[in-house]
């Protein structure tokens, strides 16, 4: 695998499905099997490392520096340096270092089909593993009933198998949207078919990011493959609804989208006081936060007595517990509260700077007449940074998928920076 640590890479995406048990998610650190996988990637790329010096030049270099830079300030200032020194380590596993060793071992366009065929092939398992556990009530508890779908990760991490599916559907539409013939066609079939685990899952945010993605690559690509693509999607999407019937607990629950301004259920409202509770640690500590993994250990003191001290989580599996709110679950004021201006603007400076970096290519890329045998990551890209930059809307870092998403920032970084030989618009795929 040193020889091709693309495969490693792959390794590390089909590690994040394996089953690691129950943990406590109150600890300040945890190794899972795909945090492994990255540290092989990671050696096996460290002999190549010198080539970062001939990459292309992109902002993405100097906005990942500034990003270390906002974290490394607000570790100091913490009042507790071992636990901000491990939340330190993660920012920059998650958001430096593995990108940079998928960069480095993206090397041709075998490499590229052999990570985004790893992504799909996660989203498939867990997508099964979900219908399964639904049709057959051994899913996690909601509303007193084990019918939410959660894959092989456990009540304890909710929202794990949401973020596979959705990442994986992402994929698919954006490889169809640069593949023809049968291939486009089996990758548009796949992406229907893992929209139904995606419902089953009951993530309201899972399901806006992974609208909002697909949205941003086929506008990015063809505003006319967009208005076709919203059209199937809608029917898609209504067909199952319809088939889960009006008043199943699929369609209540995303009902409740269009409620969470007007009329907000517990965990929105709860979601809500949260925010306000990190938007008022920052105004207390405005410059450089609270400290890196210390939001935990402040919340009680800033956030309103009504408060739910925590979600109450349940499956087959695990006996009922109380599990504490430890973040926000929102990445931007996790970020704000715990790094201060300094971090946050470093930050999201970053992940948007990603985003705008990708769009801008792939725009280049599908002009004048589209994207069809053109390159075979330029609408993954778009729409992986796309779902990452909403998905951190309502939720943030946390279990083993992360590793996931901090992979697939790293394929987007190797589109942004032109690394790969042979991804000009005549190439196949």
């Amino acid at each position: 695998m040193a020889a091709r640590p693309a495969l490693l890479a792959a390794l590390t995406v089909l590690l994040v499905c394996l089953p690691i048990g129950n943990r406590d998610v109150s600890a300040s650190v945890h190794v899972t099997p795909a945090d492994l996988g990255s540290v092989a990637l990671v050696l096996s790329v460290v002999w190549r490392v010198r080539a970062f010096a001939r990459l292309p030049w992109t902002p993405l270099w100097s906005l990942a520096g500034a990003a270390v830079v906002g974290l490394a300030v607000a570790t100091v200032g913490s009042q507790d340096i071992g636990t901000s020194t491990a939340g330190f380590v993660r920012y920059l596993q998650l958001f430096v270092i593995i990108p940079i060793a998928v960069v480095v071992a993206m090397r041709d366009r075998r490499d590229l089909r052999l990570l985004c065929g790893a992504v799909v092939a996660a989203a498939v398992v867990q997508g099964a593993v979900g219908t399964w556990q639904v049709l057959t009530g051994t899913g996690a508890s909601f509303a007193g009933q084990n019918v939410r779908a959660i894959g092989t990760f456990g009540a304890q991490d909710i929202m794990g198998m949401s973020t596979v599916v959705g990442y994986g559907l992402v994929v698919a539409i954006g490889l169809a949207v640069v593949m023809r013939g049968r291939a486009r066609l089996g990758l548009l079939t796949l992406a229907a078919v893992l929209v139904g685990p995606l419902l089953l899952s009951l993530s309201r945010g899972a399901l806006i990011a992974t609208v909002g993605a697909t949205a941003l690559m086929l506008l990015a690509t063809s505003p006319r493959i967009a208005l076709r693509a919203a059209l199937f999607s809608g029917a898609t999407v209504t067909v199952l609804v319809g088939a889960l019937g009006a008043t199943s607990t699929v369609a209540s629950r995303f009902a409740t989208i269009g409620a969470s301004l007007t009329g907000p259920d517990r965990s929105v409202s709860d979601r809500y006081e949260l925010w306000g509770t990190a938007i008022a640690m920052w105004r207390d500590h405005p410059v450089t936060g609270v400290g890196v993994k210390m939001f935990p250990a402040y919340r009680d003191a800033y956030a309103p007595l009504h408060l739910s001290s925590g979600s109450d989580v349940a499956d087959p599996g695990l006996t009922f517990r109380h599990e504490p709110l430890l973040s926000p679950h929102n990445m931007y004021l996790l970020v704000l509260s715990e790094q201060g201006l300094i971090g946050a603007t470093a930050f999201t400076a970053l992940v948007l700077g990603l985003l705008v970096l990708t769009w801008r290519r792939t725009r280049q890329a599908a002009m004048p007449a589209g994207l069809d045998g053109g390159p075979l990551v330029s609408a993954v890209s778009v729409g992986v940074v796309g779902w990452t930059v909403l998905s951190f809307l309502a939720g943030d870092i946390g279990g083993p998928s992360t590793v996931l998403m901090s992979v697939l920032l790293g394929l987007a970084w190797t589109w942004s920076a032109q690394t790969i030989p042979g991804m000009g618009r005549g190439a196949g795929p």
